[in-house]
């Protein structure tokens, strides 16, 4: 076989015969509930320019001199409140979100494409998610990553991630990237489902609460859409739903560091309320598709103390929509002009 044949025959040639992957991104989680496992997550996760937007200089000091010495025996601990037997929830539900997602794509004839899980940070590394891709000889990537509501810490993040891994490839293949679906009529329909059956089945709530992963109020300045769409996510399920819009609070959890964040915060909006004489809310957290730390522990457990000790009287937290069929229909929507 002469050189030139061996060239005709590579399958990169091929287009007609190309082959789709979906890679489905998560923010990750440690591979371990032990402070070892977290100092090594939360190195990788804090090093991030996306995350913590000081000069690199002085925030590699303060991460390496104090954080890394303090934070991870704190985190490891509430991440040993929900680690499972399978390990961790947001790992198995993504787990499950993708065998479902595969299934779902055979039946609708797209027995063609592959799916692949990949995190941000940590294990499934999306370096990882890629090569496994391109060993399958995957010639059309659409990267899904499962943030409804962009934001450049996390949506952004990812396709850095993304970007940095095929800068190292000699053939980059075909790459569309979602970049959000806050307004995609299926996840709305989806999430609207949640809370319909929470309400369906427990007696009405005084307040309905929103919550949502917050970003310090500097990325909204400088002009990340992400707090615009958590408002438009909240307003397109009360219309929906035809809820009353004074029972809905749109609300942001999960500080961290002393700089301001958007608000309202809900750790101090649960206090606030329980103590003026609210018994009864229901709460729910739209931008996380897993549910994971910020809302098995931080939600259900934290935040619920600190309404019930402020003198509230109930709290139900409405689960994260992780691997509903109707979640899954909501990505096949999403992929579908992709694929």
């Amino acid at each position: 076989m002469s050189r030139f044949s061996a060239i005709t025959d590579n399958p990169h040639e091929n287009r007609f015969n190309s082959k789709v992957g979906v890679l489905v991104t998560n923010l990750g989680s440690p591979d371990a509930a032990t402070t070892q496992a977290l100092r090594v997550y939360l190195r990788e996760f804090l090093s991030d320019p996306r995350i913590v937007e000081i000069p690199r200089i002085i925030w590699m000091m303060i991460l390496h001199g104090v954080i890394l010495r303090i934070r991870p025996s704190r985190s490891a601990k509430a991440y040993e409140s929900i680690w499972t037997e399978q390990g961790s929830p947001l790992i198995d539900i993504t787990k499950k979100q993708c065998h479902k997602l595969r299934e779902y794509l055979k039946k609708q004839n797209h027995n063609d494409v592959e799916v692949v899980m990949a995190m941000r940070y940590g294990n499934p590394s999306i370096e990882a998610g890629l090569e496994e891709l391109r060993q399958k000889g995957i010639t059309k990537i659409v990267v899904l990553p499962l943030y409804p509501q962009y934001s450049s810490a996390t949506t952004g993040s990812t396709f850095d991630a993304v970007s940095r891994v095929l800068t190292k490839w000699r053939w980059v293949p075909e790459l569309h990237f979602i970049n959000g679906y806050h307004g995609n009529e299926k996840y709305i329909e989806s999430l609207s489902n949640s809370v319909q059956e929470y309400l369906d089945h427990n007696p009405s709530p005084d307040k309905i609460l929103f919550s949502y992963h917050g970003t310090p109020k500097k990325f909204l300045t400088n002009g990340d859409p992400y707090h615009c769409f958590c408002h438009l996510t909240t307003n397109a399920v009360v219309a929906k739903l035809g809820l009353d819009k004074d029972k809905v609070m749109t609300t942001f959890q999960s500080r961290f560091g002393r700089e301001e964040w958007l608000k309202p915060y809900t750790d101090f909006t649960l206090k606030e309320l329980a103590q003026s004489g609210t018994k009864h809310i229901a709460i729910l957290s739209p931008a996380f598709s897993a549910d994971c730390l910020e809302t098995l522990e931080e939600l259900e457990e934290e935040n619920r103390e600190y309404f019930i000790e402020a003198g509230g009287k109930r709290y139900d937290y409405i689960p994260a929509l992780n691997d509903r069929d109707d979640h899954i229909e909501a990505f096949y929507d999403i992929l579908k002009p992709h694929i």
